[in-house]
């Protein structure tokens, strides 16, 4: 192995390290999280979509994947509707937890690597990948919750008229965290993206 490609490995493992370090400290920390109710809104894409940046899709999956585990191990008394279901269907939390994760990292790298065909903006290719990440997150993690587990328990678990609580869970988690993520994302990892491409730790 050439002196060069040495480099370049030792440069991967330490930002992926790193970047997974972040995330681990983020999710048992509250600056991973702002909790609303049952609804959390979770920044834990950001540093994500940053390795989606930075070394394209199978570390934005390799990534994604971390962020699962540490979103599952909270379903196990530190999230309230996280708890209530994995005491449900654990397999089915699992999935939702951190195969919908690792699709989300997986498919932001993808999209990166679109995006750079189409430009070499920096600014551009940096906030759509942020963007792009947390709305797969969402768009995967709703639809598993709504094909494995239905509005009948959603219903129970709020205690409430399934259809009226289903409804309001669906509001909350697509038009509040939806946004919200999507906008927090947006800005914060156009803003790292952009500054990493400036120092040369990631690759134009």
């Amino acid at each position: 192995m050439s002196k060069q490609n040495r480099s370049s490995k030792t440069k991967t493992i330490a930002l992926l390290g790193i970047l997974t370090g972040l995330i681990i400290l983020m999710a048992f920390t509250p600056v991973g999280y702002l909790r609303v109710g049952v609804v959390s809104i979770s920044f834990l894409m950001i540093p994500v979509a940053v390795g989606s940046l930075a070394k394209g899709p199978w570390a934005g999956a390799a990534l994604g994947t971390v962020f699962g585990i540490t979103s599952f191990v909270q379903c196990f008394g530190m999230d309230a509707f996280g708890t209530y279901l994995a005491s449900k269907n654990v397999v089915f939390t699992f999935i939702m937890c951190v195969i919908c994760r690792a699709l989300a990292g997986l498919c932001a790298g993808l999209i990166y690597k679109l995006v750079t065909k189409l430009t070499k903006n920096t600014i551009v290719r940096s906030s759509l990948t942020g963007l792009s990440a947390a709305l797969f997150n969402t768009i995967f993690f709703v639809s598993a919750l709504i094909l494995l587990f239905g509005k009948a328990m959603v219903g129970e678990a709020t205690g409430l008229n399934p259809e009226l609580s289903f409804i309001a869970l669906f509001v909350a988690m697509v038009g509040v965290n939806a946004v919200f993520e999507a906008v927090a994302s947006f800005i914060i990892t156009g803003a790292v993206g952009t500054a990493l491409f400036k120092a040369k730790l990631i690759e134009n």
